[in-house]
């Protein structure tokens, strides 16, 4: 949580484009996180994706930063998700 601004400040703002972190970390989250919000097997589908942050994200208790994304259904964690940069 909080990989680069920190606790309580989102990585990702709403239009931000992210794209979805590899099946295999993805994998790894999903059976190591136990806490709230826990990835569905069908999120374990939309590895490398990338697509749009859009409101109705937020804060978890304890700083956890939770986003969805525009066509992906879900609540993702910021683990899950990392800054899209498009070749040029």
């Amino acid at each position: 949580m909080g990989k680069t601004k920190g606790p309580y400040n989102p990585e990702f703002l709403n239009g931000d484009t992210v794209r979805i972190v590899n099946r295999e970390t993805l994998e790894k989250f999903y059976r190591e996180w136990k806490y709230h919000h826990k990835l569905t097997p069908e999120q374990l589908n939309y590895h490398g994706q990338i697509a749009e942050v859009e409101p109705g994200g937020g804060t978890y208790h304890g700083g956890d930063e939770l986003y969805k994304l525009k066509g992906i259904p879900g609540i993702w964690h910021e683990q899950c998700l990392e800054a899209y940069i498009p070749p040029s």
